[in-house]
C-alpha cells in the first residue's frame, strides 16, 4: 500500500519536475527567439536610418545644386538685364549730348536768324515808306490816265467797266463751254464704252420673239352654214353673245370664216373660245351661249395662271404673293403697240439679270424687278393712274420691297431712282421696246412725232432748218455760223435734248445733231 503510494508521489514529482524543465526550456527559446527578432529589428533599424540618411544626403545635394543653378540662372538673367540697362544708358546719354548739340545749333541758328530778321525788319520799313510814297504817286497818275481815257474814249469809268466785265463773261462762258465739252465728251466715251460692252452682251444672250398688233380675231367655221346658226333667227343669238362678251361679231362674205372685233384682248380671247366650243358643240342657243361664256372665262383664268407661272418658272421667282402671279396672266393678252407685255416683261428680266451680273450687283433683284416693271398694265384700264404708278402701288401691297416697288416706279422716270437697279430697268425696258420689230406704230402717231421732233428744234434761236431722220431715232438741226458758235452749239443740243425728254413720250432713244458750217468764199479776178 505504501509502495503504490510512494511511485504515485514520485511520478507526480516526476511530471512536475517534466513540466518544469519544459517550461524552463520554452522560456528560453522563446527568450532567444526573441532576441534574435529583435536583433534583426535592430540590423533593419540600421539599415533603413542607413539609408534614410543616405536619401536624406542625396537630397540635400540635390537640392543645393538646383539652388545654385537657380542661382547662377538669376545671376546671368540680372547681368544681361544690367547689360542691357547700362547699353540703354549710354544709348540715352548719347542721344542727350547729341540733342544737347543740336539745341546749340539751334540756338546758333536762331540768334543769326534774329539778326537778320532784325535787318531785313529794318530794311522793310525803308521800302514801306517809299512804297507808300510811290502808291501815292500811282494813284495819282492812274486818277490822270483814267481821265485821259474818259476824254479819248467818250466813256465813264463805270461805262468802260460794264464793257470790260461783258467782254470777260463772254470769255469765260465760252471757255467754261470748252471745258464742259471735254468733260462731257471723256464722260461719255467712258461710259458709253463699259455700256456698250455690257448691254452687247446682255442683248447677245437674250433671244425674243417679234410680236404684231391685233385688235381681231378670227374664228375658223366648218363650212358658211353655220354663219346662219351663228346668227340665230332674226339675230338673237349673236345679239346675245355680243351682249354677254362684249365683242363685235362681224359675220362677213369671208368663206368659212367669222371675225371677232374688240379693245379688250382678255373679252376677246373669251369671246373665241366660246365661240369655238359652240361651234363643236352644235347647240347654239342664249342659254347655251351664257353657259359657254362662263366656262371659257374659267378656262381663260387657267390659262393666264398657268402662263404666268410658266414665266416665273424659267425666270426662278420665287415668293410671289397669288394676286401678282393673277396680274402676271392679264398680262399674257395685253399688248403695247403690238408688243406682248408678258414676253416683254419677261425679256426685261433677262436682260436687267445679264447687265446686273456683269455689274456685279444682285441678279435675283434684277429680274424680279424686270418681270413685274409693267404689272400695272393689267389693271390700268380699270383704275385711274398711270400703270408705273398702278404697278409699284400693287407690288407694295402684295409685300415687294422698296426697290422693287422704286423700280416699277420709275422706270418711266415718274420719280427719282433709290438704286442702280431702277435705272437698269430703265435701260432694259429701253433695249426690249426699240429692238428691230418689235413694236409696230400707227402712221398718224409716227407723223405727228417727226412734225413734233421739227417743233421744238426750230424753237431755239439760230436753227436754220431741222431735219428727222432714221425714222425718227435721230433730228440734224442745221444752225446759222454768225448766231451760234462751237460752244453754244454743244449747249444747244443738250437743251434740245432735255426739251425733248420733257415734252413728248416715246420709245428709246432719239439722238439730236447739230451742225455748224461756215463758207468763206473769194473769187481771184
Amino acid at each position: 500500500m505504501g509502495g503504490p503510494l510512494i511511485l504515485i508521489i514520485i511520478g507526480i514529482v516526476g511530471i512536475i519536475a517534466g513540466f518544469s524543465c519544459g517550461l524552463y526550456w520554452r522560456v528560453l527559446v522563446d527568450r532567444k527567439y526573441r532576441e534574435k527578432q529583435e536583433e534583426e529589428i535592430r540590423k533593419e533599424a540600421d539599415r533603413m536610418l542607413k539609408e534614410a540618411k543616405n536619401e536624406a544626403e542625396l537630397q540635400k545635394k540635390t537640392a543645393i545644386l538646383e539652388a545654385k543653378d537657380e542661382w547662377f540662372k538669376a545671376k546671368s538673367g540680372f547681368e544681361k538685364e544690367a547689360a542691357k540697362t547700362r547699353e540703354q544708358l549710354r544709348q540715352e546719354q548719347q542721344r542727350l549730348k547729341e540733342m544737347d548739340l543740336d539745341l546749340k545749333r539751334r540756338e546758333e541758328v536762331t540768334n543769326k536768324r534774329e539778326s537778320e530778321f532784325a535787318a531785313r525788319e529794318n530794311f522793310l520799313n525803308s521800302k514801306e515808306k517809299t512804297l507808300r510814297t510811290k502808291d501815292n504817286e500811282l494813284t495819282r497818275l492812274i486818277a490822270q490816265e483814267n481821265e485821259k481815257l474818259e476824254r479819248i474814249s467818250h466813256m465813264t469809268q463805270e461805262e468802260a467797266k460794264k464793257i470790260l466785265l461783258q467782254n470777260l463773261e463772254s470769255q469765260v462762258r465760252y471757255e467754261c463751254a470748252q471745258m464742259i465739252k471735254e468733260i462731257k465728251d471723256k464722260a461719255k466715251l467712258e461710259a458709253e464704252r463699259e455700256s456698250k460692252e455690257i448691254t452687247i452682251q446682255a442683248i447677245q444672250r437674250c433671244a425674243a420673239d417679234t410680236t404684231v398688233e391685233s385688235t381681231v380675231s378670227v374664228v375658223h367655221l366648218p363650212n358658211d352654214e353655220m354663219k346662219g346658226r351663228i346668227i340665230g333667227r332674226e339675230g338673237r343669238n349673236i345679239r346675245s353673245f355680243e351682249e354677254a362678251t362684249g365683242i363685235d361679231v362681224i359675220v362677213d362674205d369671208t368663206p368659212e370664216a367669222v371675225i371677232l372685233s374688240g379693245f379688250d384682248p382678255i373679252r376677246r380671247e373669251i369671246a373665241r373660245l366660246a365661240l369655238e366650243k359652240l361651234i363643236t358643240d352644235g347647240r347654239i342657243h342664249p342659254g347655251r351661249i351664257e353657259e359657254l361664256i362662263k366656262k371659257s372665262e374659267k378656262e381663260l383664268e387657267r390659262i393666264m395662271k398657268d402662263a404666268a407661272e410658266e414665266v416665273i418658272f424659267e425666270l426662278d421667282v420665287h415668293g410671289l404673293k397669288p394676286k401678282l402671279v393673277e396680274m402676271l396672266g392679264r398680262l399674257k393678252y395685253r399688248t403695247s403697240y403690238g408688243q406682248n407685255v408678258l414676253q416683254h416683261s419677261k425679256e426685261v428680266a433677262i436682260l436687267a439679270g445679264l447687265m446686273a451680273s456683269e455689274l456685279g450687283l444682285d441678279p435675283k433683284m434684277a429680274v424680279r424687278a424686270g418681270l413685274l416693271h409693267d404689272i400695272g398694265k393689267a389693271i390700268d384700264r380699270e383704275v385711274e393712274g398711270t400703270h408705273s404708278e398702278l404697278g409699284a402701288e400693287l407690288a407694295s401691297k402684295n409685300g415687294e420691297n422698296e426697290i422693287i416697288c422704286n423700280a416699277i416706279a420709275a422706270h418711266h422716270e415718274d420719280v427719282p431712282p433709290i438704286s442702280v437697279i431702277p435705272v437698269l430697268i430703265q435701260a432694259a425696258d429701253t433695249i426690249s421696246s426699240t429692238r428691230p420689230g418689235v413694236r409696230r406704230e400707227t402712221l398718224t402717231n409716227y407723223i405727228n412725232r417727226l412734225n413734233k421732233l421739227e417743233e421744238i428744234a426750230d424753237s431755239f434761236r439760230g436753227v436754220q432748218k431741222a431735219y428727222v431722220i432714221q425714222a425718227g431715232r435721230e433730228i440734224r438741226c442745221m444752225v446759222e455760223p454768225e448766231i451760234v458758235n462751237d460752244a453754244q452749239a454743244e449747249e444747244m443740243a443738250g437743251q434740245i435734248s432735255l426739251k425733248i425728254q420733257e415734252e413728248m413720250e416715246y420709245p428709246g432713244q432719239i439722238k439730236v445733231t447739230i451742225i455748224r458750217e461756215s463758207r468763206f468764199i473769194e473769187y481771184a479776178k
